[in-house]
This record gives structure tokens, sequence and C-alpha cells, in this order.
């Protein structure tokens, strides 16, 4: 019955070391890791992007879906279309603070296609990229939820 026991005590004590370690971080040392989608509006021309349109989509479609934060920034795009002519457009880009936990890719994909419904885009384009920040203050990079608030 000892022999037994001895037995279990050093099984449990070998497979204690077994463990697997967490995942180490994608990050450099005194940075967080950072869940963000980019989403990129244009317009087909003729037609162009009003500020006051974007904003009421943004206010409407995207803040209630993602409430840590939103960042709308003035962007281009530029490619080769039919017959190797280039065509250049001007858009918006979005960088959206997704939620540190879950799979918040369908909100994603409700708020491109709420905008290719309001504005008839046959496309539009999604980068959901890892991101990694570093804020002036490293004991504040605690999580997107911190750094969206700053």
């Amino acid at each position: 019955m000892i022999r037994a026991g001895a037995i279990v005590l050093l099984a449990g004590v070998l497979l204690a070391g077994c463990r697997t370690a967490p995942p180490k971080s994608p990050c450099p040392a005194g940075q967080a890791e950072l869940r963000t989608a980019q989403v990129f509006l244009a317009a087909k021309a003729p037609a162009r992007l009003n500020d006051a349109d974007i904003r009421r989509f943004v206010d409407q479609e995207v803040t209630p879906r993602f409430p840590d934060g939103v960042t709308v920034v003035d962007g281009g795009g530029q490619w080769k279309g039919d017959e190797n002519q280039m065509i250049r457009d001007a858009a918006k880009v979005l960088t959206i603070v997704l939620p540190a936990a879950g799979d918040p890719m369908g909100r994603v994909e409700a708020v491109r296609a709420a905008y290719r419904a309001r504005f008839r885009q046959e496309s539009v384009v999604v980068l959901p990229p890892p991101a990694c920040i570093a804020l002036s203050d490293p004991a504040r990079a605690g999580g997107p939820g911190r750094a969206a608030r700053r």
C-alpha cells in the first residue's frame, strides 16, 4: 500500500514538469497585443465620399458594434485597371479596435455589408491584422480596452 502511494506521488511530481508553456506574445517587451481590423471605404467615380455621410455611417453602424474604439483617416489607393490604366481612388480607412476575446469577424462583416448597401459599392476591403501597441506609460499597456480609451 505504501509502495503504491509512493508511485502515485512520484508520477505526480514527474508529470508536473510536463505542463505546456503559455503561448509567447508576438509583441516586443513593453508592448501589448491589440486586435484591430482595417476597413477601407471608397466610392465609385464619379461619387465622392462626404465626411458627414461617413461620420453618420460610423455613428450608426460601427460604434454600436465596436464601442471600444474606431479611428477614421483619409486614405487612397491605386491599382491597374482594364487596359493597363492606373486608377486612383479616394477612401476613408477605419481602424476598429476589436474585443480582446471572442470572434468579432461577424460584426466586421456586418459593417462591410452595411457600407456596401448604403453606398452601393461592389466591394469593401477588410484587413484583420494582428498588431502590437506601445503606450508612453508602459504600466497602462494592459490590453485593447485601455489602449482604445487613451
